[in-house]
């Protein structure tokens, strides 16, 4: 066995980096993929890293603090040059303030080149035991039939204990985007994966976000259960935020008025990973808890034909979701009704 680019790792991660690797990204041997990685995610780098031995891959591993500074403030040429070569990628990260331009390169490297990839970011020992080692053919065929129940929704409308009560309506040339774990070189995945996106036309109520929050948020604020942010949103856009925590209050409100359109809401998203039943504090895995949640800022545009973006992005999420499809309710208590989506 060659010498590990990343150290050692504990025997239960085993089976959730063979499922990334056989059955998510679907190395096959001879295949070259590009994995990147930091200090903090060597730990999982370190598995994956055997599972592509293991597919008989050949490997080109990076650590980020050995090529550049952090917190990035752009994509290191070595990290690029990796993706050029690579038939598949795989970054595996933990997210720092101020380095979502890095990804979006990163991202955009990927899409130019059409490369089956792999975004985990935030990934953790405790994810790899979890979300990771979820049954993708069975999220993938709820995700599949979201993705043809929704074209043809007049709204939606997703309430919880919590407090939210929001209703969203759609545009018909927005695309319905499934990032379900079985990754392909169209779209690119965040792993661990379930969910399935869109650019909404509309959304208006209140979002209470009692769960966890996205960019570097997550990683600084952790869980909200305890001290919930609650959002207004009229006519697709931010209008107030509101919580106990005035510093987070303060920096929600500031990160989104960065630019024109960080107060727009420009995602909308089910999570649709049924192996996963409550929150962890990570978004990497908490957006994929089944229910719905929002993100603000940057529509992922090349993926939902939305032709706006933003430089911000960041995801809220929300707990123990009741949703309804028109007047059909799908999700209760956090919970996919699966008989009404024809699945059992």
């Amino acid at each position: 066995m060659p010498p590990s680019c990343f150290g050692s790792f504990r025997s239960e991660l085993t089976a959730g980096a063979a499922n990334a690797i056989d059955v998510c990204l679907s190395i096959d041997r001879g295949e070259r993929v590009a994995l990147i990685a930091d200090e903090p995610s060597a730990e999982v780098a370190a598995s994956l890293e055997r599972a592509l031995e293991g597919a008989g891959a050949v490997k080109e591993c990076v650590l980020i603090e050995r090529v550049a500074t952090r917190p990035l403030t752009h994509a290191p040429r070595e990290v690029l040059d990796a993706l050029e070569r690579a038939d598949a990628g795989i970054l595996c990260v933990q997210p720092q303030q101020g380095e979502l331009g890095s990804r979006m390169a990163i991202v955009a490297a990927v899409e130019r080149r059409g490369i089956r990839y792999a975004h985990m970011v935030g990934v953790t020992p405790q994810i790899m035991q979890q979300g990771m080692r979820a049954d993708y053919r069975l999220v993938d065929r709820l995700s599949q039939r979201l993705c043809e129940r929704m074209p043809r929704a007049e709204r939606l409308r997703v309430e919880t204990p919590g407090g939210t009560a929001l209703t969203a309506t759609f545009d018909p040339a927005y695309t319905w985007v499934k990032t379900s774990g079985l990754i392909n070189r169209r779209y690119w995945s965040n792993l661990p994966a379930g969910e399935v996106f869109t650019t909404p036309k509309s959304v208006d109520g209140v979002f209470v976000c009692d769960g966890t929050a996205g960019d570097y948020f997550g990683p600084k604020y952790g869980d909200l259960r305890a001290t919930p942010l609650t959002i207004e949103i009229a006519g697709g856009r931010l209008q107030a935020a509101h919580c106990t925590r005035k510093d987070l209050e303060h920096e929600f409100w500031s990160y989104c008025h960065t630019d024109e359109h960080s107060d727009r809401v420009g995602e909308l998203a089910f999570g649709t990973n049924i192996a996963l039943d409550d929150m962890i504090g990570v978004l990497l895995q908490d957006e994929k808890v089944p229910g719905v949640h929002l993100a603000f800022g940057d529509p992922y545009g090349s993926q939902t034909g939305a032709a706006w973006k933003s430089c911000t992005h960041i995801d809220v999420l929300t707990r123990a979701c009741n949703v309804w499809i028109d007047d059909e309710q799908v999700i209760g208590s956090g919970r996919y009704l699966l008989d009404r989506l024809g699945l059992r």
